[in-house]
């Protein structure tokens, strides 16, 4: 006889079932002994998103640590040297046109520290709840602040909050959606027995649209008012005992980018504001005499 996946998987369902029903007829379990030792009722129920749920904090202190593309961040770049940052046709012909001066001019002293770069500015952060729903980020290099919106109306996808904002005007940081993720795995009641406490886990996702048109490099490479920015916060503790966080930054425009636009940037958490030193956006001309790479 031949049997489909399908069907075996049926098969071995009912099984699986049949088994459980004997144990428990049989006496082999009493019911409390089943309830402690096979938990198979899944996640339990969630608080609302926000502060509530947030299974890692990242509130705090943060001072960037500057451990790759140094001469691109640190410094400003060349003009014409965009290496890494996948531009189109399209995308190199603004980049080429870049003025400092006129930027300067023109008041545009921010469009390298919009929402899409400004993780991966010299900077540094303080991280604080405005309220249970709003996640808020200060950097002090070019005085910016970043709200994370999270769900104020229970479990909510971020494709449906990003409507909330469709018509927002635009700005340099957006209009920012944020949700956990891998709560539920962690909190699940399947692996784990009453009392036990499941470790601690999570991310937090943030989807950024409505953004002013910028820079992703300060010597003009651009993106453009369609970029859509997905950000990914993960917390760690080193050996030593310090605490980081890595935001997995993800930028995503047809205008101007061949591909996504992909970085890592590492925060090291600072004890307190000592250090804190706001200051309005400028960029630095690029170091005389340089030039782009060619290959």
């Amino acid at each position: 006889m031949n049997f489909n996946k399908q069907s075996l998987l049926w098969i071995k369902l009912g099984m699986l079932k049949s088994s459980l029903l004997l144990l428990v007829l049989a006496g082999g379990f009493s019911s409390s002994v089943c309830a402690q030792n096979l938990i198979l009722d899944g996640p339990i129920a969630i608080a609302a998103p926000g502060r509530v749920e947030a299974p890692i904090d990242l509130t705090g202190n943060w001072v960037s640590v500057v451990t790759e593309d140094w001469a691109y961040r640190m410094l400003t770049p060349a003009p014409g040297d965009y290496m890494s940052v996948p531009l189109n046709d399209a995308g190199l012909e603004i980049a080429n046109a870049w003025d400092l001066d006129a930027d300067n001019a023109a008041g545009l002293q921010c469009k390298a520290f919009g929402a899409a770069r400004i993780m991966r500015v010299p900077t540094r952060l303080q991280i604080s709840w405005e309220d249970d729903y709003t996640l808020r980020i200060d950097s002090d290099a070019g005085s910016q602040t970043r709200r994370l919106n999270f769900s104020s109306e229970g479990r909510r996808s971020l494709l449906s909050m990003m409507l909330d904002g469709a018509n927002r005007e635009r700005s340099w940081q957006g209009y920012s959606v944020a949700d956990w993720e891998n709560v539920l795995v962690n909190k699940s009641r399947m692996f784990y027995r009453p009392g036990d406490t499941a470790p601690p886990g999570g991310s937090l996702k943030v989807i950024t649209t409505r953004m002013t048109p910028g820079y992703l490099r300060p010597n003009g490479a651009p993106y453009s008012d369609d970029a859509i920015l997905t950000e990914f916060f993960d917390k760690l503790t080193a050996p030593t005992g310090e605490e980081w966080f890595v935001v997995t930054t993800i930028v995503d425009d047809p205008a101007y980018l061949m591909q996504p636009y992909v970085t890592t940037s590492h925060f090291r958490r600072e004890a307190d504001a000592s250090k804190w030193n706001p200051s309005p956006c400028e960029t630095w001309p690029p170091v005389p005499g340089a030039q782009a790479p060619r290959w």
